[in-house]
């Protein structure tokens, strides 16, 4: 049986790495409704979320087809910034565009 002193034991403990936790992800959903115009909603997808024209209009499309589109994958406060730019426009233009947030 072999002793350690106690400061042995505290450099042992020190020389653990901690493990690298992620934050938990969240998906930006947008909802369809029969108001808001689908260009707008290319734009929103441009301009909030920096998507391609290209994959905007795929979005869009299935957002208007499906009844929701997913914009992006990101950490609680970055999709809680999203959605708030989102309705913040929106509600400019007098839109009723609705978005919101789904924990991976």
């Amino acid at each position: 049986m072999t002793l350690q002193s106690p400061e042995v034991k505290e450099r042992e403990k020190v020389k653990e790495k901690p493990k690298n936790i992620e934050p938990p992800m969240y998906k930006v959903i947008l909802h369809n409704d029969d108001y808001t115009p689908m260009e707008f909603v290319v734009e929103i997808l441009m301009y909030v979320f920096l998507k391609p024209l290209e994959e905007a209009t795929l979005i869009m499309l299935n957002i208007h087809k499906k009844g929701i589109g997913i914009c992006g994958v990101y950490t609680f406060e970055m999709a809680e910034t999203k959605i708030e730019k989102v309705h913040a426009l929106s509600q400019e233009r007098s839109f009723p565009l609705r978005c919101s947030m789904e924990k991976l």
